[in-house]
């Protein structure tokens, strides 16, 4: 049975790591921080080997939820960096004009964020995004909606405001 199970894990982590790995890489623009999320999201299925029906599934909402552990690291970084910058400049900090879909896609609410993320950077259909999300396929059609409309919105308010 060991042997069996271990065959098992061996051939999804060869079958989707290389996958999961890429789409982390993505979603992190770093190649380290992209390949230790998706070797975490590996150990906590494995950890979980024999409750988990679907896999796949399993590791791409974990992974996500380290891409977005990052993401509020990095911003948690980023604002320690700006008030560090603004008590040493003597002008006030103006924010980057520039917008970032990822940065975008970052600050949408969780409930938008993830159909985003499942839907768009795994390619999952949304058949399965509802599967995995709990919720019902029009209300992930919904969600995908509003959350196109966020994006839509920011990036033409920033596109806007650049000379």
């Amino acid at each position: 049975m060991k042997r069996s199970r271990d065959k098992a894990a061996s051939e999804l982590f060869a079958a989707l790591y290389p996958r999961l790995a890429g789409w982390c890489r993505r979603l992190v623009d770093d190649d380290e921080t992209a390949h230790e999320i998706a070797s975490e999201a590996f150990t906590r299925l494995w950890a979980r080997w024999t409750s988990v029906e679907e896999p796949r599934g399993f590791l791409y909402v974990t992974a996500a939820n380290l891409v977005r552990d990052h993401w509020r690291k990095l911003e948690r970084e980023r604002r320690a960096l700006r008030r560090a910058t603004a008590e040493a400049a003597t002008r006030p900090h103006t924010e980057q004009a520039d917008p970032s879909v990822r940065l975008l896609v970052q600050s949408l609410p969780e409930r938008l964020r993830v159909p985003i993320l499942l839907h768009y950077y795994a390619d999952m259909p949304v058949r399965e995004v509802s599967v995995l999300t709990g919720r019902k396929e029009g209300t992930v059609k919904a969600d995908l909606h509003a959350a196109r409309e966020l994006l839509r919105a920011h990036l033409r308010r920033s596109l806007d405001h650049t000379p």
